[in-house]
């Protein structure tokens, strides 16, 4: 990897990265006092007591070197912040003055910044938890929204992501953690100190903060953690893991965001209803599967799961932070292909940018949550004429990467993305033919493959995968689109009961049943050639067909059912294995026009 860097892992497997943190932590230097005969604990720490006192009467010892009480957990550990620290030097001292303070805990409560982003917590994180052996769902519960730092309307609002970990009956907080660019700092303060007082979330929806546009919210972010986690305790809401769609294969991701938006960020195997059409689409899901509803932010994919509730689908979990948060733990692999540059370049090492169009329009988005942005800029496009610029600023951090999505897959050019103070400004022509005049990180245009696989022949379906999972492998996005007899092969080996027709039940008991029942294009031999041929791939170490899809459902290959081929043939989407997708023609020829191969088999 040019300029970059390369991890082992003890694994064995090999991680990528242009930038490598080495974060070990710190061990007390408590030499001193294992000199002195103190007792110090198994890291070396020295063992005081709620007086700062530590084994010999006469000695007190304060800061990072103590072993202290997790306010949280009451148990024995090593904190180091300056905080506490400061407040041990009083308390100490007060007790040497014949005072009696009493230190009764640390919590934990930390802030830092990380180039432009704030990160803080307080209390325990839920691997600590987990440390501890709670359990989700039995001891404890955790919720994680995504809320801007003020109100959205007033200039500069940016987006925070929370996350709260409290006890089922919510009476008990044990812990939070934020990540924004502003008003990070306020809210994980506001969260520290009620859990200090031993609030519960019924607590956090009830206070009272000072309010103005902008400085919050009428409802502040931590409102909403306390409202989000009230549905949660009363049963109106289940939240789904962040990586449900990894440990959960028979999973059905449903995004309810709005067309416009799935041009700028799309979830891989999601299944896309509008929110406005969900109830009139409600055939199309199945109330036996898991359905995860995603939405921008999950304001919309809660109102979706409320709605299937309420028409008998059980078993509704709605994404923490929606798709937002799904792209921030979901990294799309690109390669930073810089555009060719046409202008003049000054010495400065800038192109000349007098040529670059004055634009037409200019928005101003600022303050909108996703996807306020990109929508705004998609009604706006279709009112402009070809080859007219327009400006669009916004606050949101994560415009800067949808436009650039957005401007390749919608044929329009993006000129110039860059940050100007706190917002993101991007210059997009509508049309093609400008020159962009910076360097945009983003994967080539039309690097897509897509297979057509019309065969239901075993040697035929074989080849199909074992392209798709080599180009997969490559880092490139894949559509297999199965049409006709290749429908055989995203059958389900076993019969499964659904209503048909008698023509429909006729053409269905002719054709093979799954994978399981493919034969060879040639030298089938009444089965026989299909039998040899699976027993030398075993024994070359060859995988097999069912080996094969599972893998390219894995590394992301899109599997398309044809569904006119589906009517014809009579076969019905609950015959289909899971994690197939359904589309039409127009579905492939939009995945067509982003590749550069495409193969009929």
């Amino acid at each position: 990897m040019t300029g970059g860097v390369e991890i082992k892992l003890k694994s064995g497997k090999t991680v990528s990265a242009e930038l490598v943190i080495l974060s070990i932590g710190v061990r007390p230097n408590g030499q001193l006092a294992k000199d002195a005969g103190l007792k110090i604990n198994a890291r070396g720490g020295i063992v005081v007591n709620d007086h700062m006192i530590t084994s010999d009467p006469a000695i007190y010892a304060v800061g990072d070197v103590v072993e202290v009480e997790d306010f949280i957990s009451k148990e024995q550990t090593m904190i180091p912040l300056a905080g506490p620290a400061n407040k041990q030097g009083r308390i100490a001292a007060d007790n040497i003055a014949g005072l009696n303070a009493v230190y009764t805990g640390t919590q934990g409560s930390s802030i830092a910044k990380v180039f432009d982003l704030t990160v803080a917590s307080t209390g325990e994180n839920e691997k600590a938890l987990v440390k501890r052996g709670l359990v989700k769902g039995t001891d404890y519960e955790s919720i994680i929204i995504t809320q801007n730092n003020h109100a959205s309307y007033y200039p500069g609002a940016v987006p925070m992501t929370l996350k709260l970990l409290f006890s089922k009956d919510g009476k008990k907080i044990f812990g939070a953690q934020i990540v924004g660019k502003d008003g990070v700092d306020k809210r994980i303060d506001v969260i520290g100190v009620a859990t200090r007082l031993g609030a519960g979330v019924a607590q956090l929806k009830e206070l009272e903060f000072a309010y103005a546009p902008p400085y919050s919210s009428a409802k502040d972010p931590v409102n909403m953690l306390g409202f989000v986690a009230e549905n949660v305790m009363n049963g109106l809401v289940k939240i789904a893991p962040w990586n449900i769609a990894e440990t959960d294969e028979d999973v059905v991701l449903l995004d309810v965001r709005e067309d416009a938006e799935l041009l700028a960020f799309s979830i891989p195997n999601a299944k896309h209803i509008p929110l406005g059409q969900v109830r009139g689409r409600l055939d199309e899901l199945d109330k036996s599967k898991h359905i995860v509803v995603f939405c921008a932010i999950g304001v919309r994919a809660y109102n979706a799961a409320r709605i299937l509730n309420q028409h008998g689908f059980a078993n509704v979990s709605v994404y923490p932070g929606g798709a937002r948060f799904y792209q921030s733990t979901h990294y799309e692999e690109v390669n930073p292909m810089p555009y060719t540059k046409n202008e003049p370049v000054h010495d400065s090492g800038h192109a000349e940018t007098a040529n670059i169009p004055v634009a037409a329009m200019r928005i101003d988005c600022s303050g909108m949550q996703c996807p306020g942005p990109i929508m705004k800029v998609f009604e706006t496009m279709k009112e402009m004429k070809d080859g007219q610029v327009m400006e669009v600023s916004a606050s949101d951090p994560g415009f800067a990467r949808d436009i650039v999505a957005w401007s390749r897959r919608t044929g329009n050019t993006l000129l110039s993305n860059e940050r100007r103070g706190n917002d993101y400004v991007a210059l997009v022509k509508k049309g093609t033919g400008a020159v962009v005049t910076q360097q945009i990180p983003q994967s080539p245009a039309g690097d897509g493959k897509t297979i057509i696989v019309f065969s239901g022949d075993l040697d035929r379906v074989l080849a199909s995968f074992i392209i798709a999972n080599g180009a997969a492998a490559m880092g490139r996005p894949v559509t297999m689109f199965f049409t006709f007899w290749g429908l055989n092969v995203l059958r389900k080996g076993s019969k499964v009961k659904v209503q048909k027709s008698f023509i429909e039940s006729m053409f269905g008991g002719m054709m093979p049943r799954g994978t399981g029942k493919l034969k060879l294009s040639k030298l089938n031999m009444g089965g026989m050639g299909t039998a040899m041929m699976k027993m030398v791939m075993k024994q070359k170490n060859v995988d097999s067909l069912e080996t094969l899809i599972a893998k390219a459902m894995k590394a992301g290959v899109k599997i398309v059912a044809c569904t006119m081929s589906m009517d014809i043939m009579g076969i019905k989407e609950e015959e289909l294995i899971p994690g197939v997708e359904l589309g039409g023609v127009g579905a492939y020829l939009g995945d067509a026009e982003e590749s550069n191969v495409h193969l009929f088999i």
